[in-house]
């Protein structure tokens, strides 16, 4: 089995232990009612998204997501997380330095034995959910365990659909569908984001995302026969029936959003597998971006 198939399948257990980071560690992370950004590259950039609009819809804080590269220093936050599964990606240890001083920052981390340990003020460790396939699955999916966790959103629920989503088959005929849309609503379209990164970076898979309101709004007419159209949550009404009328596939799922996410991990994996590619090592990526004479790095 690839290291991406053993790490996908050891999921269930690092969210039962994310839970119990989150009341050892509850002080590190933003209290409620603090003004809060999130931030992170690539798939830590869209569980920044998911954290944030979670965090904001259940009354506990403003919250805003921002790629690291993106982030807007005019802006008064009274606490930054940050999160990195190396520890190393240059934007973000930039934006740490930047932020050094004058805002309180946290980060979380797979890996206490790299620079980010010296850039933020506080530290969570998720070591056990470190990975070592190129694509992200578990640290993601953890790194969002513990979130929810500490905003009182975690249920041992969560934990028994991602079991079934292990155990389960993929949907019917989705894995020879030839382009994927995502959609999602509130704190799953972060979701949807990610799931359309992995397709792409796993399996080289044409892939989009959308809130999904906004599919209704020009990217519908992509859907025919052979596509799939994948909903994480509760769909807009009538939006099933208007896709299924184009001849795409439809897929949602009873499941936790987050579980429903390991599916889209498998299905990525499964595509990867049946074009020859290697899941661990997708086409010119690596474990971390670290670039040469950036500023910060």
């Amino acid at each position: 089995m690839s290291h991406a198939e053993n790490e996908t399948a050891s999921q269930p257990e690092c969210w039962r232990r994310a839970a119990e980071v989150a009341v050892g560690r509850a002080a590190a992370l933003p209290a409620t009612g603090e003004r809060v950004a999130v931030v992170g590259c690539g798939t830590s950039y869209y569980m920044a998204q998911a954290y944030a609009a979670l965090r904001e819809a259940s009354g506990q804080g403003e919250s805003d997501a921002y790629a690291a590269s993106e982030f807007p220093f005019g802006r008064a936050y009274e606490r930054v997380v940050a999160l990195t599964r190396s520890g190393t990606t240059t934007e973000v240890l930039d934006l740490l330095s930047r932020l050094r001083g004058t805002t309180r920052t946290v980060v979380v981390t797979a890996d206490p034995h790299t620079p980010v340990k010296d850039a933020a003020d506080e530290m969570v460790l998720l070591d056990f959910a470190d990975e070592r396939s190129v694509v992200q699955t578990r640290f993601a999916t953890t790194a969002l365990t513990l979130f929810r966790a500490h905003l009182g959103l975690y249920t041992d629920q969560a934990v028994r659909d991602a079991e079934t989503a292990l155990a389960e088959p993929l949907p019917d005929g989705v894995l020879e569908c030839t382009q994927f849309s995502f959609l999602g609503r509130g704190w799953t379209v972060g979701l949807a984001n990610e799931a359309a990164l992995k397709m792409k970076e796993a399996s080289l898979s044409w892939t989009e995302s959308y809130p999904a309101m906004e599919y209704r709004h020009g990217p519908i007419s992509i859907a025919t026969a052979g596509t799939a159209t994948w909903m994480f949550g509760a769909a807009p009404e009538g939006l099933a029936d208007q896709v299924r009328s184009t001849g795409a596939r439809w897929v949602e799922s009873a499941l936790d959003p987050l579980a429903d996410l390991v599916r889209v991990q498998r299905l990525a994996i499964a595509r990867a597998q049946a074009r020859g590619l290697d899941p661990d090592l997708p086409r010119h990526l690596t474990r971390s971006v670290v670039l040469d004479g950036a500023a910060g790095a």
